[in-house]
């Protein structure tokens, strides 16, 4: 596969995955194996890439972001608890993927891990499904700092390649009583900041090779990505709030314990 269609592919497959909940890193390192590709090579491109998937969100929800940060301008009350929200949700996985970035970067080599995270997932899903008790329509302004928190450490978890950040925390949100709708959406929101931080790590630490133009994957493979899962995600993105409400996440579940099955048995015959 050449190296442009390898870009499209994975392109598709994040804005795919990005904000479902079933694993957007896990399912890029399976599709890179299953592309042929070097996985290694292509590590970086599969974490800047979900700059176009997030940068979807920031177009959809618009709106919502422009509103919060006039607020916060003004000192509306609602804007700064918006934007306290987030940023207290953002700070378990940034000070976390600073102190233990290579210890995780080297796990996104290790496509054997994603298939048990993909089973123990889908379980945990289908039991929060089960047991979890929405204590009522709120925004995401409402939380409080205890869930708030909450949420920031089960998108820790998501570090761990085939937990999905989308899945930790809109189950962690679940699980804490929030209701889907407004645990989706913080879900979608929080991967904003997440995201961006991510990726500009990333960039960072091989800024010099990129430059230099002796890094396999280069800047021209990275845009292509980058506008694929953008123009997918868009279209994930309004039709995957409408989904949960009338369905639940527990076909993601169910998905995610198959394809981690299957997975298994292509890694055991392969």
């Amino acid at each position: 596969m050449s190296d442009y269609f390898t870009a499209i592919f994975l392109g598709i497959v994040e804005g795919l995955t990005e904000f479902i909940p079933v694993s957007s890193t896990g399912h890029l390192i399976l599709a890179t194996e299953l592309s042929g590709a070097d996985p290694q090579e292509w590590a970086m491109f599969n974490v800047v890439i979900q700059l176009g998937a997030i940068l979807a969100v920031v177009y959809q929800y618009w709106g919502t972001f422009w509103g919060a940060g006039m607020g916060v301008l003004r000192g509306e009350r609602e804007g700064l608890l918006f934007a306290r929200n987030l940023i207290l949700a953002f700070l378990p996985s940034a000070v976390l993927g600073l102190m233990l970035h290579e210890q995780f970067e080297a796990m996104l080599g290790n496509p054997q891990i994603v298939p048990w995270t993909l089973i123990l997932g889908g379980i945990a899903i289908l039991g929060i499904e089960r047991w979890s008790k929405p204590e009522g329509e709120h925004g995401v302004a409402d939380l409080p700092i205890v869930t708030v928190l909450g949420v920031g450490l089960a998108q820790c978890l998501a570090m761990v390649p085939g937990v999905s950040r989308s899945g930790a925390t809109i189950m962690g949100a679940l699980a804490m009583g929030v209701n889907r709708k407004t645990a989706a959406e913080f879900s979608f929101f929080l991967a904003v900041p997440t995201m961006i931080g991510a990726s500009g790590l990333e960039i960072a630490t091989k800024y010099d090779t990129l430059m230099a133009g002796s890094a396999r994957v280069g800047w021209d493979d990275i845009a292509l990505g980058f506008v694929v899962s953008f123009i997918v995600a868009l279209l994930v993105i309004r039709a995957f709030v409408a989904f949960v409400g009338r369905s639940g996440f527990a076909p993601f579940a169910w998905y995610r314990i198959v394809a981690g099955s299957a997975v298994l048995a292509w890694f055991a015959f392969a």
